[in-house]
């Protein structure tokens, strides 16, 4: 029973409720720091320690917290974790905290992390609300490094910085600039959703045809 409702989580988390093509969340971060594989590891890695830890703090105090206050309450638990990850960044990794910029401090307005606080972790066990924090969130950051991956390819020639294509290549100018994040987030979330749609756009995709 446990073993089921852990694949259950990772499968929604990862795949089929994914939170970037399926829901549409966490679009800012996605279009902004995408440009380099790196940068989109390093994101992903952080928004998944954010609400990761987020989920089990808020499912520890949900019978707590007064209904009144708990979104309060929720941001400023996600907020403390994410303070975390920029003295973190700051101390021990200074140029990628200096290329990401703000957004690190972003992630607190992640709807993402907001959103499964309040509709998983207030409603289930730490245990369980910690893995769905870890599966939501490598689910952002797998979107996140297919759109890095092309990006980078296309408009640098390198991966994670290593040169692939030789001086031949034209780059894409317009692959590290945002209508290039935008372009290719749309591709993913319409291959995405193509390839595999959801039970319900399965359903209206049959009643069409019939």
């Amino acid at each position: 029973m446990a073993n089921n409702k852990t694949k259950k989580i990772f499968t929604l988390g990862l795949w089929q409720d994914n939170p970037v093509y399926r829901q549409v969340l966490g679009i800012c971060s996605a279009l902004a720091v995408t440009n380099l594989m790196l940068n989109s590891l390093v994101m992903g890695i952080g928004l998944i320690f954010v609400t990761s830890f987020s989920e089990l703090t808020v499912s520890l105090l949900r019978n707590y917290t007064p209904k009144h206050i708990r979104m309060m309450v929720q941001v400023l638990i996600i907020s403390s974790f994410v303070i975390i990850v920029d003295i973190a960044l700051k101390a021990y990794y200074p140029s990628m905290s200096k290329a990401l910029g703000p957004y690190v401090g972003l992630i607190i307005t992640n709807c993402i992390i907001m959103g499964r606080c309040e509709s998983y972790a207030q409603n289930n066990t730490p245990l369980y609300s910690f893995l769905d924090g870890i599966a939501s969130g490598a689910g952002y950051a797998i979107v996140l490094l297919i759109i890095a991956f092309f990006r980078e390819l296309l408009g640098f020639g390198s991966i994670f910085g290593f040169e692939v294509l030789g001086e031949w290549f034209t780059r894409w100018t317009i692959m590290v600039m945002a209508p290039g994040a935008f372009f290719m987030l749309g591709i993913v979330i319409w291959v995405a959703r193509t390839l595999f749609p959801s039970e319900e756009e399965d359903n209206l995709k049959k009643e069409a045809v019939s």
